[in-house]
């Protein structure tokens, strides 16, 4: 595996995408980071150092607002276009790209999967709703993703429990593995049967293995 970080203009700024590149990869999967975070977020982190590994080029994408070095993330629109600008770089390499994120970068991945031509989209920590405002669902923006689409999802996820989200339908039904005892950030307490690694290695497990069976 080798590693570079490339910067990319795009109409809401300048963003930043660190390459994790496969020897012989034969797909790349795009992933940024939520509201909250950066791409130090461990999810992040685990997926860049164990998927080169299965032939998958995993490139890490810095949003503008965050290279600007703002505190507050850019409004939806804005992320939507960033993400669009940025797009081409990641298409650069010639192979199928799958759109990802975490959180708010997962609602940017399933806004924009269709028109850009994703092979799919992983939707981590998939914000579905307010911590405690379930009426206020964006299960729309997951189940209009219009691609085949795997969501990884804490068990304890005030941002919506994987029994929250509704039902798998349509032409692309999405996935959804659960992380147990897994919060927002898949932190799972120190008294959980579940350690942090093995967190950590059900969400690189299973998206790798998502990955394996998208058409290549």
């Amino acid at each position: 595996m080798t590693t570079r970080t490339e910067s990319v203009d795009t109409p809401a700024g300048e963003a930043r995408i660190t390459w994790h590149t496969a020897p012989e990869a034969r797909l790349v999967l795009a992933v940024s980071h939520g509201a909250g975070g950066g791409i130090e977020a461990r999810d992040l982190r685990a997926l860049a150092a164990a998927l080169p590994a299965r032939g998958i080029t995993v490139a890490l994408v810095e949003q503008p607002w965050r290279v600007a070095g703002k505190k507050v993330a850019a409004a939806p629109k804005v992320l939507d276009e960033g993400w669009r600008g940025l797009w081409p770089a990641l298409a650069e390499p010639g192979l199928p790209v799958v759109a990802g994120g975490r959180s708010a970068g997962a609602r940017v991945a399933c806004r924009t999967a269709a028109e850009l031509g994703a092979a799919g989209v992983l939707a981590l920590a998939f914000p579905l709703h307010p911590p405690g405002r379930p009426e206020k669902s964006r299960a729309g923006e997951l189940t209009g993703a219009g691609r085949p689409a795997l969501v990884v999802q804490g068990g304890r996820d005030p941002f919506g429990r994987p029994e929250e989200f509704p039902e798998p339908a349509g032409e692309h039904p999405y996935e959804l593995v659960e992380v147990a005892h897994g919060d927002h950030g898949f932190a799972v307490p120190k008294k959980a049967a579940t350690t942090q690694e093995e967190a950590l290695l059900t969400i690189t497990g299973a998206v790798g293995e998502w990955l394996a069976r998208l058409p290549g």
